[in-house]
């Protein structure tokens, strides 16, 4: 026997606070257990990928074809029949799922499209990727379900996290306290528990029931993204906490591993973001017909184009010989166009920022030399292009010849790009009853698993299928892992039990003057936002962010701008920052809830 010592004990430990770890705390505890909930990411910035997905649940009207329909996404991989089954069982009863566990009115975004203005870019949006592989049999079926009518709001996720805290009795959690290993009898090959990182200190805690593993994937290990995915980084478009420990971990005990090849993407062109400096987090922009409309097209390291521009792609994926695939990820990449592009993309605000982005040059050989690719590839490129639009027919790569136009002028100019990423699928296997298995296909005693970390996704990927696999393994798992019948029992402090960071992060603590007055909202991407506002003489003087958990990204500028401009026009009608739409309505909420106080 092993001689641990356990500073805290708990019937489960759920390794992950996203939408399949929220999911699996909560279905734990309703059955009985009491769980410690762990992240590594700090107060407010917990909720993983699912925090910055669209919230869009994959959902089908008929089992038949919409196994069908999965049938054909997963191929010509392979992925276990009865898997399968349990995955799109639940999933062509996702609104019944929504209105019992979540407690909330399902909306059917198929219906919004349905009654929409046709004619409505946004509902013409809508309508492509409803069904993102519209030729497969069965896809007539698919739809998505959601929380509220909009989507990129957080509001699945913010229903997760408050079922988390509706059970603060029974569900303590660790935040900022990154999972290391798990703990494994050497004989029984049983987990037994977990080693946690908690305030700088290694900390062993008990899981007598067992682990759930629900840390993602990773998108922002370096090493794992060349090792797996053949690539040195991506930009991530998800969480930036996704660092590939659950993999470490489930190998470390013996776990088969699948799908490690496959991610997903998101964004313009066939998945790609505007440059992002490595370690950044990526802002999603879904592009423009403009960028591959006109004298325009895209490079990548040897001054050579490499895709087919106007080829809509499915979540970064785009057509390759029958079958559809993200291109192969390339160092520097650019978009390169003319006087006549620049122009169109500066009239309809297509490159936010332009400015600070553009690299411009009298020649295409001076280009080739300020973007440090190769100068003669660059020019043939260009060369062959023009001949290209002006024949008619794209030789290379068969683009729409109504999309293209030959360049004009001398000047030429370019705008550095990235790979992006949104999530990765590989990781430990899983059974039906979302138990993780070893090499030899026998369950790993007490580790279960669900999310995106060794996700059921296979091969070509379906909007909405990873959130509704949070929802659909993560009831599994949860339910599972409380009704193991086989105990461990070995003795353990209960020291560090009770602790619980998500209750305390929701206390106010914020101090107030004369003329101040706090406002909040919940309406952010990344939970509450406090406004404290000075207020006199029915002018508001002064409007102070002073607690806000939202992502680093353009959001951050919101919380800056958006202040200014209602101190300007003292008044909470103010343009959203775009981008930042979300954080803009919490500030904007959490102000006018403070002016009340201050008139009442």
């Amino acid at each position: 026997m092993q001689n641990i010592n356990y500073s805290a004990k708990y019937d489960v430990i759920v390794l992950g606070f996203g939408g399949a770890g929220a999911t699996a705390a909560r279905f734990a505890a309703d059955n009985g257990a009491k769980v410690l909930l762990v992240d590594s990411a700090p107060y407010g910035h917990e909720g993983g990928n699912t925090r910055y997905a669209a919230q869009l649940i994959a959902t089908g009207e008929d089992y038949d074809k919409l196994k069908k329909y999965y049938e054909q996404l997963t191929a010509p991989m392979n992925l276990p029949k009865d898997i399968m089954e349990v995955y799109v069982k639940v999933m062509s009863n996702m609104r019944e799922y929504v209105k019992k566990y979540l407690d909330v009115e399902p909306v059917s975004q198929k219906a919004i499209a349905d009654k929409g203005d046709p004619n409505s870019a946004q509902i013409q949006l809508l309508k492509s990727i409803i069904s993102e592989y519209p030729e497969f049999k069965g896809a007539e079926t698919h739809d998505y379900t959601t929380v509220n009518s909009g989507f990129f709001n957080a509001a699945l996720w913010k229903i997760l996290r408050q079922k988390v805290l509706d059970r603060k009795d029974k569900i303590d959690v660790w935040l900022n306290s990154p999972a290391l290993h798990l703990i494994q009898d050497p004989e029984s090959k049983t987990i037994e528990g977990a080693v946690i990182k908690r305030d700088g200190k290694e900390v062993n805690v008990l899981a007598k029931n067992g682990v759930v593993l629900t840390v993602g994937g990773f998108e922002n290990n370096k090493e794992m993204i060349q090792n797996y995915l053949g690539f040195s980084n991506f930009a991530p478009l998800g969480t930036v906490y996704n660092y590939g420990d659950g993999v470490k971990m489930a190998a470390e005990v013996g776990a088969k591993m699948w799908h490690m090849w496959n991610y997903e993407s998101l964004g313009m062109l066939h998945g790609l973001s505007f440059y992002t400096p490595e370690g950044q987090h990526s802002i999603l922009n879904l592009g423009s017909p403009l960028l591959s409309d006109g004298s325009v097209f895209v490079i990548a390291d040897d001054g050579k184009r490499y895709f087919k521009e106007d080829e809509v792609n499915r979540h970064g994926h785009i057509f390759d010989h029958d079958q559809w695939r993200v291109p192969t990820s390339h160092q520097k990449i650019y978009l390169v166009f003319d006087e006549t592009q620049l122009n169109k993309f500066r009239k309809n605000n297509t490159i936010p920022e332009l400015d600070e982005k553009l690299i411009s040059a009298d020649s295409i050989s001076e280009l080739g030399k300020a973007i440090d690719v190769d100068s003669d590839n660059l020019a043939e490129t260009l060369n062959d292009y023009n001949q290209f639009a002006k024949a008619g027919r794209d030789y290379s790569f068969d683009r729409d010849p109504e999309h293209m136009s030959a360049f004009t002028g001398n000047k030429v100019y370019a705008v550095r790009l990235s790979n992006n990423i949104l999530n990765t699928q590989g990781g430990p296997e899983r059974n039906v009853k979302a138990e993780i298995i070893d090499n030899n296909n026998t369950p790993i005693p007490h580790l279960f698993g669900a999310g995106e970390l060794g996700g059921v996704c296979a091969n070509q990927y379906q909007g909405g299928e990873n959130l509704a696999e949070c929802l659909i393994f993560g009831k599994i798992a949860g339910e599972n892992v409380a009704k193991v019948d086989n105990e461990v029992s070995v003795k353990a402090s209960t020291e560090l039990n009770g602790i619980n960071d998500l209750v305390a992060g929701e206390e106010e603590n914020v101090s107030v003057g004369k003329n101040q007055y706090l406002g909040s909202s919940t309406k952010g991407i990344g939970g509450k936002v406090v406004a404290k506002v000075t207020y006199t003489d029915d002018k508001i003087q002064k409007v102070e962010i002073v607690e806000n958990h939202e992502s680093e990204d353009v959001a951050k500028k919101a919380l800056k701008i958006v202040p200014d401009e209602i101190e300007k026009a003292n008044s909470i009608e103010v343009d959203a920052v775009s981008g930042a739409s979300a954080t803009s309505r919490a500030i904007k909420e959490a102000v006018s809830e403070a002016i009340k106080k201050a008139k009442n």
